[in-house]
């Protein structure tokens, strides 16, 4: 699909004006309606079964209004301190509810253009930025309050990052950006992907070894105060395990993570004491050496990725690129998640819970890029080197004849140059002598021989 055809409207589709307004409105109020009912239920649910608390509906609906900021990781001041490490679990079930939802407009819609695609997603930022901005400005003066700028950004990042993913595949972008992109950082940017959820899948399979191995003081601080604080604490574990997975991934990657005066990493170990959530009595009492074989685990993703891309490319070095782009996207991933998953804690004994989101995101590039370079140069295609062979001159074979032709001239140079001696010594062809002994001899001597008489 062109570019220009993107853009362009589909005059044989036309969606009535009523129609798309409404639409556009329920994709714009209705997740926030939605997530705020669902933040207010569950502080309903936990003030009604606490032991110590005193229900009400005004007060639920007061403080369902910071947590609704607080689902958009909007950080929070209470009484003056700050909570930036906020649960991640309301963060993604409230994207996947924009999510959502955009992509029923975008089929009610019947979106195919990218123009269109942007009329949602800006409604929908639009929409959650006014309500954030409302919101914090309404819980201003109280002992919780929220910066107001903070309220108008963050809703409406998350939001627009979710409705992006709702209507990008009705839109046609990613025909445009298939066309466009070198395919080899498609691949790439494929098995970048592929390596964050297998990375998260390993911080999730050290995480419950963790609980596993430590499961006497998970139960026993489950059933703390009852049944009420039970399910309290499962809330707020169920909240936090977002934040959880990404700690025991980077804690499986080396970094690690600390909480406060507590680090937990392979490489460096330091204990104290932690809040007494069950989720955080998966947390050793003291360092082990066999930790450094959880290192093994961020290696074999790096495996699997290079055994993906082994085929991407003929040459190695495309190979390589590729790997590279896979990279960076696990880089990027990991910067935003280990920022995300922590923060401030109130300035506290166990402030601030810092994932050390640089580190973990260099861990796990060197994880990934070594050896998913090693196994996609090795296991791939190998350039095949051409031998030139010397080029052998033939001479062209001499027929008998004439062998015999040479072998009878060299037979008959001697006598050649013999006949050429004696035509020499010959005299000369006018009859006249050759020299003066051979016209004039000598008499010969002897009884018998004539005498000259003078």
């Amino acid at each position: 699909m062109a570019h220009t055809d993107l853009l362009a409207a589909d005059e044989d589709r036309v969606v009535a004006p009523a129609t798309r307004a409404k639409v556009l409105a329920v994709v714009a109020i209705g997740p926030v309606l939605t997530g705020y009912a669902a933040v207010a239920a569950v502080l309903a649910l936990v003030t009604a079964i606490a032991a110590r608390a005193h229900f009400s509906t005004g007060g639920v609906l007061t403080a369902a209004v910071p947590g609704w900021l607080a689902a958009y990781q909007v950080p929070v001041r209470i009484d003056g301190h700050e909570l930036g490490a906020l649960p991640l679990l309301p963060t993604v079930l409230v994207m996947v509810l924009v999510w959502r939802a955009a992509a029923g407009a975008a089929e009610r819609l019947e979106i195919s253009t990218l123009r269109e695609a942007g009329r949602v997603v800006l409604t929908v930022a639009g929409a959650h930025a006014v309500v954030g901005l409302a919101l914090a400005l309404l819980v201003s003066g109280g002992p919780v309050t929220v910066d107001p700028l903070a309220g108008l950004y963050y809703p409406a990042l998350l939001a627009a990052l979710a409705a992006i993913a709702g209507v990008l595949p009705a839109s046609g972008v990613w025909a445009l950006v298939s066309a466009r992109v070198d395919p080899l950082a498609l691949r790439g940017i494929r098995a970048g992907a592929l390596a964050v959820v297998a990375l998260l899948a390993v911080g999730g399979a050290v995480l419950v070894l963790a609980l596993v191995l430590s499961f006497g003081t998970v139960k026993q601080l489950f059933l703390g105060d009852g049944a009420g604080s039970a399910i309290g604490m499962l809330l707020l574990s169920l909240g936090y395990l977002p934040n959880a997975v990404v700690a025991a991934t980077g804690f499986a990657a080396g970094p690690g993570f600390s909480l406060g005066s507590v680090t937990v990493s392979p490489l460096d170990f330091a204990g104290g004491p932690v809040p007494a959530l069950p989720l955080l009595g998966a947390l050793p009492e003291r360092g082990q050496l066999w930790w450094w074989l959880l290192l093994l685990l961020p290696a074999a993703v790096g495996v699997l990725v290079g055994w993906v891309l082994r085929d991407a490319d003929e040459s190695p070095r495309g190979r390589l690129r590729a790997v590279s782009v896979a990279a960076v996207v696990v880089a990027l991933a990991f910067a935003v998640l280990g920022g995300s998953a922590g923060g401030a804690l109130g300035g506290g004994p166990f402030h601030p819970l810092d994932l050390r989101a640089a580190w973990v995101s260099l861990a796990v590039v060197v994880w990934v890029a070594l050896p998913g370079a090693i196994v996609a140069w090795t296991q791939g295609p190998q350039p095949v080197l051409e031998i030139v062979e010397p080029e052998v001159v033939v001479e062209p074979e001499e027929d008998d004849e004439s062998e015999e032709a040479e072998e009878a001239e060299e037979a008959e140079e001697p006598a050649g140059v013999e006949d050429a001696e004696a035509t020499e010594a010959e005299p000369e062809a006018d009859g006249e002598p050759a020299d003066d002994e051979a016209s004039d001899p000598e008499p010969e001597s002897g009884p018998g021989a004539p005498s000259k008489i003078d």
